[in-house]
């Protein structure tokens, strides 16, 4: 087995979602995932508690990306929501789309996953809505701007993973933020 060589994360989630997409979420062990990247149990374990870690590593710094631009956006709650969920958009290059769609497609066949992908969002949701407030924004006014811009990211989200699909998150957010305008209007 490969030691001491770097990556070994990375190599760890690549091994999984590749054996996730295989046998399914539950088809796999942690053995097996650190077999396929050339490691040991133990390493594994030292980067992830567990097997639905490689799938959800990260979280601080997917929500840092959405929180940041938010503290210094300026405007109404809603604007300063639209332009960080813009600045976030950076976050998801096109050399990320491929593990996005594998990774949703393992999630969308797990029903555990899926409970822990919405409960990643909400607290995004719930993160931003806080920012807002600190901001001084009114509370209600903070979680209804914060929860309809996690909205969009996910509706651009799912777009931006469909097979054929090019353009970019950013884009794909505007597009969405454009028809939320409409509606409200409407």
């Amino acid at each position: 087995m490969a030691r001491w060589e770097g990556g070994a994360a990375e190599r760890l989630q690549l091994a999984a979602l590749r054996l996730f997409g295989e046998r399914g979420f539950d088809g796999v062990t942690v053995a097996e995932i650190a077999a396929e990247a050339g490691l040991t149990e133990r390493t594994f374990f030292r980067h992830f508690g567990d097997k639905r870690e490689v799938l959800f590593r990260g979280q601080e710094a997917f929500e840092r990306a959405f929180l940041e631009p938010l503290e210094t956006a300026e405007g109404d709650a809603m604007t300063a929501v639209a332009r960080a969920i813009d600045v976030a958009a950076a976050y998801f290059t096109d050399d990320r789309r491929p593990w996005s769609r594998g990774r949703q497609a393992v999630i969308d066949a797990e029903p555990r996953l899926q409970e822990r992908e919405l409960l990643k969002l909400s607290l995004l949701a719930e993160a931003m809505a806080a920012t807002l407030r600190d901001r001084g924004v009114d509370p209600a006014e903070a979680l209804l701007a914060a929860e309809n811009g996690v909205t969009v990211f996910r509706l651009a989200f799912a777009r931006w993973i469909e097979e054929g699909e090019t353009r970019s998150l950013a884009d794909l957010q505007q597009e969405a933020f454009g028809r939320l305008h409409a509606m409200l209007r409407s």
